[in-house]
């Protein structure tokens, strides 16, 4: 039998065998650039070796070092890459090089994760040479265009010949078509119609299929101020409301001249312009409009104020780590959903042998109506049971959202000597709910007197008011943290956690789903990759010591303010995906009770959301509990931020831990991967107290200060 080393000196001579192109050598800077030169991704390294990415990521920036046997096994992999990509010499003067992207997505048989082009050689002949561009806020570096080479080795396997130039471009009003990893390319198109035709024919952007059931991913075209304006389109949108061009522009004149069509959004920040397909090939280019407000800030930060390649250089790490933009970053949450678990597969028709469109199983695969508990109130199903303006109550609709609670502080935690309250928040708190949560997927059934199952995902009317609790804690069962006062609807979710802390439930009704799948696995995995990463380089990784994890963090949105975004847009993603599963209607043309365009999508599922969010607070309470029973009770909670008081300034300084110095089995424990708790923010008790006896108002909600801006989460 072979021993470890010898596997994985075989694994990695057959990556080697993979591997033609030419750059290379061992420095952690030097590993970086033999991988990059040879067109690897940190995914393909790791699986060669046997170990994490977010391994390599430390071995790259000389955090840590490999250790035997991984140690021979990565020096042998550097040799071969450096016999293949020798170092050059040293240019005159030295340019650093702009930021590049980030490596691909973890690969799975199913998912072929989009790669930007290795070298300037993969660059198509329109690309030329220009002066450097201006420094962006968020490093030194300037965007170099790049030149083609006239002969030369081909690019790497790993790259799609169709997408060599990366997901998407950044044009500026010059003509010079900003791309991931510094490549500038010239496009001579002055018009939309030639901006569409250049984009699909000659750009040689986009993005593989994430799912091999899906659909490559469209190119993306981003407009600066300048290009906006070249293109013959206003500087601001006047029509505010709707965000839309007016039809009679002269620019929708010239794309339905040519035959190009526009979805039903229209042309507004975010326009997709497509034919037909034909003979299944896709005709479609996404773009962003920066001046009309594509990038909001509170997901974005001020990426739309950035220099084309720096905004290139933060669009495409998430269009690689996470999804090519297509919208909002809501819109993004949810179309990855479905990216990852498409509708529909190709099936073979037994009849006639041919191959047709089938559902994709594990999927959500068309639209299915709520049950009646789980419709907002606009839905038409609800305005068929209620008068308009009536307000239903608990026993009439479900009611699972995150925690908003605040309670009085008790006679002995004013005498106690605590100096300050100090908030944890939990990292991806719903992701990480996600994870392994079964929901269903297809229509509900509707049973009378059923008994529970915690295997069925669905919603039940159940009595929960008589489970006793410490009062110092919010009940699991109410967003508000009060104590249920009769039936009500509930989550499988919320009452499988009832039944865990001891209650004997009987449901009076529910409707539960037989068809049923764990939808959010690949999607939770995929974030939880993309934000792991995109930590990584922001200094912050798995393994550190509880203080060094708050040194980390304390600094970690300093250190690159592109990568800071990327971070700030990804659990916006999380976020705003989630909220999509139960999108209300738009606008204020609806009218009450009747349907409205969200309802047609097969990821319109307040049920999922409900259960989902019933997980995440229940998982929360679970961990209230562990730190209750060791003496330590919040006084207030927001969504996955508790407050706790405490005798110093830092969680250090109040979280329990074992008599050996460990964490507390089954509470809060700090550091990264998503589940685990960060510093929120520190306040004085003077403060706190006055919040909430004086103010009444949730003191978690100002924890990390009256001014700071939302994390996103």
């Amino acid at each position: 039998m072979p021993n470890e080393q010898d596997k994985l000196f075989a694994s990695v001579d057959a990556l080697l065998e993979q591997v033609t192109i030419e750059d290379g050598l061992p420095d952690p800077a030097e590993r970086k650039r033999l991988r990059e030169a040879a067109g690897l991704s940190q995914d393909q390294v790791a699986r060669a070796l046997s170990v994490r990415r977010e391994t390599i990521t430390g071995w790259e920036s000389g955090r840590t070092e490999p250790r035997p046997p991984k140690r021979a096994a990565y020096i042998r992999l550097l040799e071969g890459l450096a016999e293949r990509f020798p170092a050059g010499p040293p240019p005159a003067a030295a340019v650093p090089a702009p930021f590049a992207g980030p490596p691909a997505p973890p690969s799975t048989p199913e998912t072929t994760p989009p790669a930007p082009p290795a070298t300037p050689a993969a660059a198509p002949a329109m690309a030329r040479p220009t002066a450097a561009t201006r420094p962006s806020a968020s490093r030194p570096p300037a965007a170099k265009k790049a030149t083609p080479k006239k002969s030369g080795p081909a690019a790497p396997a790993a790259v799609d010949p169709r997408f060599a130039n990366g997901p998407l471009a950044v044009l500026d009003g010059g003509g010079s078509a900003y791309c991931v990893g510094g490549l500038v390319l010239d496009c001579p198109a002055k018009t939309f119609p030639a901006l569409v035709e250049w984009a699909l024919n000659e750009a040689k952007l986009g993005a593989p299929r994430l799912n091999r059931n899906g659909k490559d991913a469209d190119p993306l075209i981003v407009l600066t101020d300048e290009a906006t304006e070249r293109l013959g389109l206003p500087a601001i949108l006047e029509d505010r409301r709707g965000l839309r061009l007016p039809e009679d522009h002269k620019v929708i004149k010239q794309l339905t001249k040519a035959k190009w069509k526009l979805t039903k959004r229209g042309f507004g920040p975010w326009p997709r312009i497509y034919r037909p397909a034909e003979g299944g090939k896709r005709q479609c280019v996404q773009f962003a409009i920066l001046p009309w407000g594509a990038l909001d800030t509170r997901s974005w930060g001020n990426t739309g104020q950035l220099p084309p390649a720096d905004v290139a250089a933060v669009l495409g790490t998430y269009a690689t780590r996470v999804i090519t933009p297509r919208g909002s970053t809501a819109v993004c949450g949810l179309e990855l959903m479905s990216a990852l678990r498409p509708p529909t597969r190709a099936v073979k028709d037994e009849a006639t042998g041919s191959w047709v469109s089938g559902p994709n199983p594990g999927s959500l695969t068309e639209p299915v109506d709520p049950a009646p508990p789980e419709a907002p109130a606009e839905h038409p199903l609800v305005a068929a049971l209620y008068p308009r303006h009536h307000v239903r109550t608990p026993d009439q609709v479900i009611d699972e959202e995150a925690y908003d609670w605040f309670r009085p502080l008790t006679d002995e935690e004013c005498t106690q000597g605590y100096t300050h309250a100090v908030g944890i928040d939990v990292n991806m708190a719903f992701a990480a709910a996600a994870n392994r949560l079964v929901i269903g997927t297809g229509p509900a059934t509707h049973v009378k007197n059923p008994t529970f199952d915690p295997k069925l995902p669905g919603s039940w009317l159940v009595d929960l008011s008589r489970i006793d609790l410490d009062p110092r804690l919010p009940s699991p069962f109410t967003p508000k943290g009060n104590r249920p006062t009769g039936p009500a609807w509930y989550a499988t979710s919320t009452v499988a956690y009832a039944v865990e802390l001891g209650a004997q439930v009987q449901p009076s009704e529910a409707y539960v789903r037989h068809e049923t799948a764990a939808y959010f696995d690949p999607w939770y995995t995929h974030l939880r990759d993309a934000y792991m990463a995109t930590m990584a380089d922001l200094g912050v990784e798995p393994g550190m010591s509880a203080a060094d994890f708050l040194a980390a963090m304390a600094r970690h949105k300093n250190i690159d303010p592109g990568q800071a975004a990327v971070l700030s847009a990804i659990k916006s993603t999380v976020k705003g995906g989630i909220g999509k599963l139960r999108e209300r209607p738009q606008g204020a043309r609806h009218k009450f009770g009747e349907p409205w365009p969200a309802l047609q999508r097969p990821t319109w599922s307040p049920h999922a959301r409900a259960e989902l969010i019933a997980k995440a607070r229940t998982n929360q309470h679970r961990k209230l509990t562990a730190f209750a029973r060791a003496g330590l009770f919040p006084v207030a909670i927001l969504s996955d931020c508790a407050v706790y008081l405490s005798h110093g300034p830092s969680p250090l300084d109040f979280m329990p831990h074992t008599p050996d110095g460990k964490p507390l089995p089954g509470g809060f424990r700090l550091g990264v991967s998503p589940g685990m708790v960060k510093h929120e923010g520190t306040r004085d008790f003077l403060w706190l107290a006055e919040t909430i006896e004086i103010e009444q108002i949730n003191p978690a909600r100002h924890i990390k200060g009256d001014d700071a801006p939302d994390s996103g989460e």
